[in-house]
């Protein structure tokens, strides 16, 4: 795949990419529930030894293999977007479950040129699920493709969310938007893994989901995934920033609308007035 004068061998880079993430995998399996070290980076925020450890892996594998390349990751300095290639990076995604052993953990790998993810992987280290897509050429689960459920009703549809527990102050509007979806969805899952919650929407385990304040880290190979699936990804206020604001809701087509609504009418405006805002 060619972009303007440079060219870059995208089956070495998907190759190490997947190498990496079930490396980083495999600790995360071998540790989990055990972290030797828990620290707060902020309220409600933690990091483990582990997380550490994998971020030195993950990177470790990009500069051997690509030393040209920038990294964008959560426990690494970003020095802003740069013409080229970034890989978005997110070592341990669900880290809070990982401390208490819940199973809901992945690697989240994204591959952008210019900030505009081509390569997404999602790795679930405990089931090995290795959720792949490739912009332009769909999206995968263990080679075989997926796609969202195109066909879902939101009165049958099964939501996820992430409650916005760094910013509680945000709570009221967020529980007058879920209880609004809810009254008219199926059922809800917060699970506590973004970028899985991506994936499960891509395959149609989940039919929508959505959560302020998320990073880059967490939703960029996951809302690749999803697009390549056949569904919509936007902000809160329906444009394509969620990779720069962190506010995403991810669905097919008719979910995706649905969900948009309600948060544009209850959850968008208390955003757009706090420190949380729209781009």
């Amino acid at each position: 795949m060619a972009f303007g004068k440079e060219y870059w061998d995208w089956e070495e880079i998907e190759r190490v990419a997947v190498k990496a993430a079930k490396e980083a995998g495999s600790l995360i399996r071998k540790k989990m529930g055990h972290p030797s070290t828990v620290a707060a980076k902020a309220p409600a925020d933690y990091v483990t030894e582990v997380d550490s450890e994998c971020e030195e892996l993950l990177t470790g594998f990009i500069k051997a293999s690509f030393p040209d390349h920038m990294i964008f990751s959560e426990e690494t300095p970003f020095e802003g977007w740069k013409p080229g290639i970034t890989w978005i990076i997110d070592p341990l995604d669900g880290t809070t479950n990982f401390i208490h052993g819940f199973p809901m953990v992945s690697v989240s790998v994204a591959v952008a040129v210019d900030a505009s993810p081509i390569l997404g992987l999602v790795w679930d280290p405990l089931r090995e699920e290795l959720f792949l897509a490739r912009k332009g050429k769909g999206a995968e689960l263990n080679g075989r493709p997926i796609r969202v459920r195109e066909k879902a009703r939101v009165s049958d549809a099964l939501m996820a969310t992430g409650f916005p527990h760094r910013a509680k102050h945000y709570l009221d509007a967020y529980v007058v938007a879920m209880k609004r979806i809810l009254e008219e969805a199926n059922d809800l899952r917060r699970a506590g893994s973004a970028a899985l919650d991506l994936a499960y929407v891509a395959c149609g385990r989940l039919d929508g989901f959505w959560e302020p304040g998320l990073k880059t880290w967490d939703v960029a190979a996951g809302s690749l995934l999803v697009l390549e699936a056949g569904g919509v990804v936007t902000d809160f206020w329906g444009r394509g920033e969620y990779l720069f604001n962190g506010h995403i809701i991810a669905g097919p087509p008719a979910i995706h609308r649905f969900l948009l609504e309600r948060i544009l009418r209850f959850l968008a405006p208390a955003l757009e007035e706090g420190p949380i805002k729209r781009a």
